[in-house]
């Protein structure tokens, strides 16, 4: 079948938002997901996957996988999703994070290859993650720490300062023009999908969209996964009348941006392919502390108030924001939901699932 839409990692939370709006666009794509435990905790279709949509068991690091699925399906866009995730768990888990987000992303390429076919278009979820801690200003100069290191962070003193030993102000990060100094594996694993999708791209003609996603919070992501989306846990414990524990000291910035805008910039890059590559940073375009979105979430939840403990997490960076003018420009993304009503049909959407 030619002019599918593929979506790899298509039944995880990212994924069954975009196939939800794609089918209510008219469109039916093929989904294709290893179905991981530590993401899908329960056996069988997620109930979120539309019906329409087809859903292949697929590990991305096995070619066979690949070649049967090349063989029944030319698609024009591939939406590669599929990644794990995790800053913390990619620093004890290095392999298989690159297995998968790397070799993973080359078995797809190489499989394209054997198949003889080259998509009009494929989109990388890429992360905010690559630029590291980014680009911070202090007196009107601009420098670019070093990762923070496990001293450092132990001794408590969490800000970024520049050679000088100055405290300067985060900058939001735009691609292109912020440097690109990953402090974790995850992070290094995404930059190199970048590199190889843009290369492969170059060489075989086909347009390349790179969207670097800041933190994605929503209904439907997973509420017991400990390695990724903060929010969601902060929602189950704050819903079982828990505490919550705020790292450092509260003031970690972060551009929390809901998953149906996320889907939204990814179903207009699909409308709107590159004739090269491009990479556009995709977020709210307003950041918050850690310590405020916690006390909003227990408030909602009819939790104790949040404790800030000092505890800390080695590779994460103090402050993560970007600018959207790009993405509006290029694909006209626009995000829609704001940060407290995305809080609340979070929280509210815990509640149905916790029944709390």
């Amino acid at each position: 079948m030619a002019g599918e839409i593929l979506i790899t990692g298509g039944a995880g939370f990212i994924g069954t938002t975009l196939a939800r709006q794609l089918v209510a666009a008219g469109q039916s794509p093929l989904v294709v997901d290893s179905l991981h435990p530590q993401v899908h905790k329960n056996a069988g279709r997620p109930e979120r996957l539309p019906e329409q949509v087809e859903l292949w068991p697929l590990d991305v690091t096995v070619p066979s996988g690949w070649d049967a699925v090349l063989k029944l399906v030319r698609p024009t866009t591939i939406v590669h999703l599929a990644a794990e995730t995790g800053t913390g768990q990619s620093l004890s888990e290095a392999t298989r994070h690159s297995s998968v987000n790397v070799v993973g992303t080359t078995q797809l390429l190489d499989a394209l290859t054997r198949a003889d076919h080259v998509p009009e278009h494929i989109i990388l979820a890429s992360s905010r993650a690559v630029y590291g801690e980014g680009a911070w200003e202090v007196d009107g100069e601009t420098y670019y720490p070093a990762g923070r290191s496990h001293e450092q962070l132990a001794a408590g003193r969490w800000d970024c300062m520049d050679r000088q030993g100055r405290i300067g102000a985060p900058r939001p990060a735009v691609a292109g023009e912020t440097r690109t100094e990953p402090t974790n594996i995850y992070a290094a694993t995404k930059l190199a999908q970048e590199h190889i999708l843009r290369a492969w791209g170059a060489a075989r003609g086909c347009g390349v969209s790179v969207l670097r996603f800041q933190n994605v919070f929503g209904v439907g992501q997973a509420l017991d996964n400990p390695y990724t989306g903060v929010l969601s846990i902060f929602t189950a414990q704050a819903l079982g009348g828990g505490t919550l524990d705020v790292y450092e000291d509260g003031n970690i910035f972060r551009d929390f941006v809901y998953v149906d805008d996320v889907a939204s910039a990814l179903s207009a890059a699909i409308s709107a392919p590159p004739k090269g590559a491009r990479t556009l940073d995709i977020g709210s375009g307003e950041s918050t502390t850690i310590l405020d979105v916690a006390r909003k979430i227990a408030e909602l939840a009819g939790a104790p108030a949040p404790t800030v403990s000092g505890a800390f997490r080695d590779g994460d960076v103090r402050a993560a924001l970007c600018s959207i003018s790009a993405a509006r420009a290029e694909i006209g993304y626009t995000p829609t939901w704001t940060l407290a009503r995305g809080l609340e049909a979070l929280v509210e959407g815990a509640r149905e699932v916790l029944g709390r």
